[in-house]
């Protein structure tokens, strides 16, 4: 899943897409170097991000999601707001990627439902403002798990098909740099679910604290592309349905060595057949 933030503040590339034409090269030069699907945002979720009004957002969104389907992409839209996602989905967006996991906006689970789309539910603990980011846990993993599945049984009694969820830990939303290195440690719990995982890694805080040089400063956003694409490939190896990346080309090369490693494996304990040498 590559990333367009169609924004001027989102933390890593804020800006740089931000008018329409250069969103949607943006959008097909993400396919060119691998992306299945490219995901469309109008809105940034950095913690302290201000929230922009439902119209610029629209105006932001909906003709970036047109003009990647027109060329054949497979789009999503990255939304809290179900007018967002009603019009991206009209305009030929096929999955709604919901950082709220439909907390955000009470009508946006009906708009999915109806549409009988796909619908990313991630873990989330409310808008990322000064000091109420509440990152407390006893258990991340536990408690992640516990409330994800909450909110699938809540997404669920709305209306949307069991195989239309797929879920997401939310790294880096109410979380600190060590609860994103547990819950990537322990995704199986969360694949024990029994849905589709994505994991959105890229250029977090968290791969910045684990980079930090002996200063303690992190690099910035765009320097941590090589450690998105290792986890990338660990969480590939894990048996996530997809990984949200920046910068697609590492990724995607990582996860094909990762793919390739398991099938050597896998034929490394298959039986092999033949006359067993000292058997002739």
């Amino acid at each position: 899943m590559g990333v367009v933030n169609v924004t001027p503040d989102s933390f890593s590339d804020g800006g740089r897409w931000f008018d329409t034409a250069t969103a949607v090269k943006h959008g097909l030069d993400l396919v060119a170097e691998g992306a299945d699907l490219v995901d469309v945002g109008g809105e940034s979720t950095r913690p302290g991000a201000t929230r922009v009004d439902e119209a610029e957002e629209l105006r932001r969104v909906v003709p970036v999601v047109r003009g990647l389907v027109a060329e054949g992409v497979t789009v999503s839209v990255d939304t809290m707001r179900a007018s967002v996602a009603e019009q991206a989905l009209a305009a030929g967006a096929t999955l709604v990627n919901d950082v709220s996991g439909g907390l955000a906006d009470p009508a946006m689970i009906p708009v999915v439902a109806a549409a009988g789309a796909p619908f990313v539910v991630m873990h989330w603990r409310g808008i990322l403002q000064g000091d109420g980011i509440k990152g407390d846990y006893a258990d991340v993993v536990g408690e992640v798990v516990d409330e994800l599945h909450a909110r699938v049984a809540a997404v669920l009694e709305g209306g949307v098909a069991p195989d239309r969820i797929v879920i997401d830990p939310g790294l880096g939303f109410s979380k600190e740099a060590e609860h994103d290195l547990v819950l990537l440690a322990h995704l199986d719990r969360l694949l024990a679910l029994g849905h589709p995982l994505l994991v959105a890694a890229s250029r977090k805080r968290f791969l910045g604290h684990v980079l930090a040089g002996p200063d303690g400063a992190p690099p910035p956003a765009r320097e941590r592309d090589a450690a998105t694409a290792a986890v990338s490939a660990l969480a590939a190896q894990a048996g996530a349905w997809a990984v949200r990346v920046h910068e697609v080309r590492a990724t995607a090369d990582a996860v094909r060595v990762a793919r390739a490693i398991e099938g050597a494996r896998a034929s490394d304990r298959a039986p092999r057949t033949g006359t067993p040498e000292g058997a002739r």
